[in-house]
């Protein structure tokens, strides 16, 4: 090594310990945490994460489902950090302190949409009686499965008793067991879809054709707490807060989060 290589190498190693900087401190410290998210939040929690990550080098394990199934892994005793269902079932946890109450923040809003093939004529779901129609005209037809706790899925079964069609569209009906309900579509598996919103618009190859006719309508509020028994609960309550900048707002709107009648 020559002299001047030598010298720069000491004047660098100088520099870091009078700033007291250890070149390996962001490594050292950083966390790991585990998220339960619902299936409406996975794609906003997923990228937001990754940016989490990126700022602060903590990693965040999410694991998706429904608000049903969520709550029951948590009573059940599961090891998260982070829960993100609807502000119901945060509401029923914390009632049995399994999460921190006063660190719970409100995230987002959506709707339940309809969503058909990419380039196919949009149907009418413009009023009750055209929506009704619209479902009893399809040749097939899927949403989530309520029997697995989806909040979309359980509102929508409701629906089709009220429209007195339940019967009618039930041999032609797919439940779909979790994820993006819309992904039958573009698997040939069904016609129309009826999911969240959020969880429409990241399926390619399907087209929203608007929200449900307000008097059909369910808007979910979806919130965010600290688990009761988080293993790094400053990292949970730093990702909750990082999640709720007012700067990320726009990417919620896009996502179908931001919900507005």
């Amino acid at each position: 090594m020559s002299l001047r290589a030598k010298r720069t190498g000491w004047w660098l190693a100088l520099l870091v310990a009078g700033l007291g900087v250890c070149p390996w401190a962001a490594l050292v410290h950083a966390a790991e945490i585990k998220v339960l998210s619902a299936g409406a939040m996975k794609g906003i929690v997923t990228e937001l994460a990754e940016t989490f990550r990126q700022e602060t080098g903590n990693t965040v394990i999410i694991t998706s489902g429904t608000a049903g199934e969520l709550r029951q892994k948590v009573e059940a005793g599961e090891v998260t950090d982070v829960v993100i269902v609807t502000d119901t079932v945060l509401e029923q946890l914390a009632a049995k302190r399994l999460v921190v109450a006063d660190t719970r923040a409100d995230l987002a809003r959506t709707a339940i949409g309809v969503a058909v093939r990419e380039g196919t004529a949009l149907p009418d779901i413009s009023t009750v009686e055209a929506f009704k129609r619209t479902v009893l005209a399809a040749k097939s037809l899927v949403y989530t499965d309520p029997g697995r706790g989806a909040t979309s899925g359980i509102h929508f079964a409701g629906v089709l008793q009220r429209l007195g069609i339940a019967d009618a569209v039930k041999d032609k009906t797919v439940l779909w067991p979790g994820g993006y309900a819309a992904e039958a579509i573009v698997k040939g598996q069904a016609e129309l879809c009826v999911h969240q919103i959020s969880e429409i618009l990241p399926v390619k190859g399907v087209t929203l054709v608007g929200p449900l006719p307000r008097e059909l309508q369910k808007i979910t509020t979806y919130s965010a707490a600290v688990a009761t028994r988080a293993a790094t609960p400053e990292t949970a309550r730093a990702f909750i807060a990082f999640v709720t900048r007012p700067t990320f707002k726009p990417k919620f709107v896009v996502a179908g989060l931001d919900y507005r009648e």
